[in-house]
Formats: structure tokens, sequence, C-alpha cells
């Protein structure tokens, strides 16, 4: 019998190698893997629908998935997840602390990133900042001339601007055009070296490591996704993706923790696992969903507040049903 050919967009991670090179297979698929980054990947799937299988950003997935139109129905495997304390940047001659932000400007990629739901939560959860409190100025980060993939309908009293033509928002920051700077990747150019950008914490990790303590949040960036059609012509796929992408992830972590000859290039890999562990569990970088409730719940109702998600979608309908629980032996 000849094996299902699918084309499969993901990120070059070490949780999904052992997919790309062959050490893992999916049952019955014969898989095409693109190895993309996720601004490419995300614009092709919720624009062209290239992929029959891809990693999602989550924000994009919900957006879609509220509204009735999306292509891909999720899998609760989670290939990106980070704390995004480090997101937000500031002017730090005048932003001293984040409530110094409430009447300022941010700028911003895009608004629906989930990177910046996840950020604007940060701030309005633990600050009082709410995203009504200031003007977005979106651009660019590195190039000008970006737009938002998805089309929004923002929310009564929520303001954004683009930027100037021919400018990106690294510039505006970089000039103190604008206060402040939210993303899930760093400003570019002279604004990266100007002595009066930086961090809005001191010490991001320390406030991050405070909050999750406080909330169990693990923040969940990006989800996998297989199209509608192809789950329903062949209701075995999702929990297949599900098993392969599990056993992937659990081979990148064995190798992790195989401290003889370490497999990152970088120092104390061995104590920041054992801390990792410690203060987040075993199994820290969990897929599925029921050890990610808080996480996926936070997220959901945050969206929806935000005005992103034209309804607050219940956790129960996010993924594909044949994923909220497995076999055991």
């Amino acid at each position: 019998m000849s094996k299902l050919p699918l084309s499969i967009a993901i990120g070059d991670y070490d949780r999904t190698r052992a997919l790309h090179d062959g050490a893992v297979q999916i049952d019955g698929v014969d898989p095409t893997y693109m190895l993309l980054n996720p601004e490419e990947m995300f614009f092709r799937a919720f624009r062209y629908r290239d992929f029959d299988v891809s990693e999602l950003s989550f924000s994009s997935y919900l957006v879609k998935h509220a509204s009735g139109d999306c292509p891909y129905i999720a899998i609760p495997v989670f290939l990106s997840r980070a704390f995004r304390h480090t997101a937000l940047y500031a002017r730090r001659d005048r932003i001293r602390r984040p409530e110094d932000l409430k009447g300022k400007r941010i700028g911003i990629p895009e608004y629906q990133l989930t990177a910046n739901v996840w950020a604007r939560a940060i701030l309005a959860d633990d600050y009082g900042v709410h995203p009504s409190d200031v003007t977005w100025v979106r651009g660019g980060i590195d190039q000008p001339g970006r737009a938002e993939k998805i089309g929004l309908q923002l929310p009564p009293g929520v303001t954004m601007v683009d930027t100037p033509a021919n400018t990106t928002i690294s510039d505006l920051l970089d000039r103190g055009e604008i206060d402040g700077f939210m993303a899930p990747r760093a400003p570019f150019g002279a604004a990266r070296h100007n002595p009066d950008v930086g961090w809005l914490f001191d010490d991001p990790t320390a406030v991050a490591k405070d909050y999750y303590r406080r909330t169990q949040i693990f923040p969940i960036m990006h989800v996998l996704g297989v199209r509608k059609t192809l789950a329903a012509q062949h209701p075995w796929l999702p929990g297949a993706l599900l098993k392969a992408f599990s056993q992937s992830k659990a081979a990148a972590l064995d190798k992790l923790a195989d401290t003889s000859a370490t497999k990152v290039t970088l120092p104390f890999v061995e104590e920041q696992l054992k801390a990792a562990r410690e203060a987040m569990g075993e199994d820290y970088w969990s897929y599925g969903v029921a050890g990610n409730l808080p996480t996926l719940e936070a997220f959901t109702r945050h969206h929806h507040a935000q005005g992103l998600s034209a309804r607050h979608v219940p956790v129960a309908e996010l993924f594909h049903p044949s994923t909220y629980e497995t076999y055991k032996i």
C-alpha cells in the first residue's frame, strides 16, 4: 500500500530534527519537508494554502478559526513557546517602568502576532496598561511596507497607524519617534546598538520566572495545522502527526540531556536544563491539551478581549477531536 504524500512546512528546530532527518517516521505518510522561517511559512499558509501540514501562528489560526474560514485544523503540537517579556523594548531614557507606556507610542510589525498578544496580556494583567492606553505604530522591523497578513477589525478605542513610507519601526525607535517596541524579533540596525534602547524589564528572565510561578503559563506561539480536507479524508492523520511530533521532541530532549558532549553551542546547558525541570516539571515543553490548559485558556481569553477573535473560542474546540487524548500502555 502506498503512503500518503504530504508537504510539511516547519521551522528548523531540535524538536523536529528527527522527523526531517528520517529518524522518526509519520505512520502512513511520505513527507516532503520544507524548513522555513515563520514569516514566509505563515504568509504562504494563510494567503495561499501552500502546504498540506504547516506550523501556524497560534494567533492567526485563532483569528481564522473563530470566524469559520480557516483551511487548517490544529493539532496540539506546540513547536514554538517563549516567555515574551523579552519582546518588549523601550526608550530607556524616558520609559522607566511598564506603567510609563500609558499614553505613549509602541511600534509593532503586526498587531495580531502571537508574541504581541502575549506581551499585551502581560502589560494588561500585571501592569494595568491596556491596548487602548497606547498608540500602535505598525511597520516592518527591518524592511518598510510590512502589512498584516490577516485582515483585522480592531475594537473601539484601539488606535493603530502605519509608519511613514520607507521607514521601519527600528528606525523610529532609534530616532526616538516611538517610545516602545513590541515584536518577536529584536530591533534591527542602529536601534539595536542605541544606548537609550533596551529591554523594558531590567531582568526579563527573573520577571518571567515569577510570572510562571504565579500563573503556570508557558506561552504557546505556534501550533501545527493539517488541512481540514485531508483530516476529513484520512481520520487517522491528526493522531499520527501528534504521535510522530511527540516522538521527535522526546528524541531532542534525550540528546539535550546527554552532556557527555553537549549538542548545543552554548555553555551551561546542563545547569539550564536542570533549572527548567525543577521550576516547570520534567516535561516542561509539553504537547497535548490536558497539561496546557492554563496557557490555552489564558490565550483564548486575551485574544478575544483584544478584539482579534470574533468570539471566545473554547479550548474544547481548538484542536482536531482525535487529539484531545491518546493511548497509554
